[in-house]
């Protein structure tokens, strides 16, 4: 019940305009936003709810202006947004991964750097850039949400209070300026001259750069070793641990996690509501080990 049984009539519309076959598609990835590889276009089609449209539209042409300022990041395919009733989708070239070979915490390091080197996008694409707002999602997915019992929805919502508050109070050495927003592992792919490439825009702001530092070490949660962390920042130019509001970025980030594994719960996924649950009994516990879907 998590992903599509078969593909979305909007998936064909894009084949159609590609000029290629809708078959066969592989669907890469659902967690909220699908991602369908249409293999003989070289094609990544990211389909989505209508209310992602402003985030889809600035991500493409963010991308674009990234692109051509010299930043290594994944490119549109097609420049503009695919409609049909309650979906749009966005065209994104297809990158083949090598088998031997995965990102390291070092290559988002030098890619971060670059990013919050590169300065301000255009006063056109400044404007349409959101203000970070933390934890905004989880706050309106708890709203909604069917699975979680009243007590567990909140205690989470206390939480988030309680972190908001704290973060308010944050002084952020390195300023503010654009960041991606959702910088882990998982958005570096390499290009096909095996370049390392930032992808995954859809929530990228305006908001303090430590933001996008604090993914990564939120990510001892999923093995990062001290050595990788150390590897990272050196990358970066900058020692997260040495701030005093690590531990406040990270559990942040810990609870914004928490957003596409209630979403999936919600759609039935049992594995994912298995490893929500595991993930809230041990907020408090910041070594326990998660697992990702």
């Amino acid at each position: 019940m998590s992903a599509p049984s078969t593909p979305p009539t909007l998936l064909t519309a894009v084949a159609e305009h590609l000029n290629t076959p809708a078959q066969p598609s592989t669907l890469v990835r659902h967690h909220g936003t699908q991602v369908w590889l249409l293999p003989h276009a070289q094609a990544i089609v990211r389909i989505m709810a209508p209310t992602h449209t402003d985030a889809a539209q600035r991500a493409l042409a963010l991308t674009r202006w990234l692109h051509d300022h010299g930043l290594p990041v994944t490119e549109p395919l097609v420049g503009t947004l695919f409609t049909e009733q309650d979906q749009i989708a966005t065209v994104w070239r297809y990158y083949p991964q090598p088998d031997e070979r995965r990102p390291t915490p070092a290559e988002l390091g030098h890619l971060l750097a670059r990013l919050h080197q590169i300065g301000d996008p255009p006063p056109a694409l400044s404007a349409d850039l959101p203000l970070f707002t933390p934890l905004a999602s989880l706050t309106a997915t708890l709203e909604r949400t069917r699975t979680l019992p009243p007590e567990l929805t909140a205690d989470l919502k206390a939480r988030i209070k309680d972190l908001l508050g704290a973060y308010d109070t944050l002084t952020f050495p390195l300023g503010e300026g654009l960041i991606h927003g959702d910088a882990w592992l998982g958005n570096v792919l390499y290009n096909n001259e095996g370049t390392p490439i930032l992808g995954d825009w859809d929530e990228c702001a305006r908001g303090p750069r430590e933001l996008d530092l604090a993914n990564l070490w939120q990510g001892r949660r999923f093995g990062r070793t001290p050595a990788e962390l150390e590897a990272f920042s050196q990358a970066y130019g900058y020692d997260l641990s040495s701030w005093e509001g690590m531990d406040v970025l990270t559990r942040i980030r810990d609870l914004h996690t928490l957003g596409s594994y209630v979403r999936a719960a919600d759609r039935g996924d049992t594995a994912a509501r298995d490893q929500l649950l595991h993930r809230i009994a041990t907020l408090d516990e910041t070594t326990t080990s998660w697992i990702t879907r």
